[in-house]
């Protein structure tokens, strides 16, 4: 496998640096494959969300379709990959936001019985 950093998956779906994103391009479509696949982390994807949201001011569901997308790609295993769906299905019907989501699906999955938070809008139980 080969690991990507946010920065390449940045470049390769935004296209807007040409330099980088013809050089993240290249990586992702030639030089991953099933056989080698491209390893993107969960807080690579978090990650991802948040420069989509705050430098490119995606909206949730060009935010989605972005998640949807990265976890599409024959030649990139996406670490926890189930949990990353859930986590985008929850994500399309709540207000709570992506890492929000990520963070209560992780865990669930580890089998927690609940995720406690001060944050009002992440879908989690509230500490009060």
């Amino acid at each position: 496998m080969i690991g990507l950093d946010t920065n390449v998956l940045v470049r390769y779906i935004a296209q807007d640096d040409k330099t980088q994103s013809l050089r993240a391009t290249a990586l992702i479509e030639k030089e991953c494959s099933v056989s080698i696949p491209g390893y993107v982390g969960l807080v690579v994807l978090a990650e991802v969300v948040w420069v989509s949201e705050s430098r490119y001011d995606a909206t949730r569901k060009e935010v989605a379709d972005i998640v949807r997308r990265i976890l599409s790609i024959r030649q990139l295993v996406v670490q926890d990959a189930e949990v990353a769906w859930k986590a985008l299905r929850l994500f399309e019907t709540s207000k709570a936001d992506f890492a929000d989501c990520l963070i209560e699906r992780t865990a669930f999955t580890a089998g927690c019985a609940r995720t406690m938070t001060f944050d009002k809008r992440a879908g989690m139980t509230l500490l009060v």
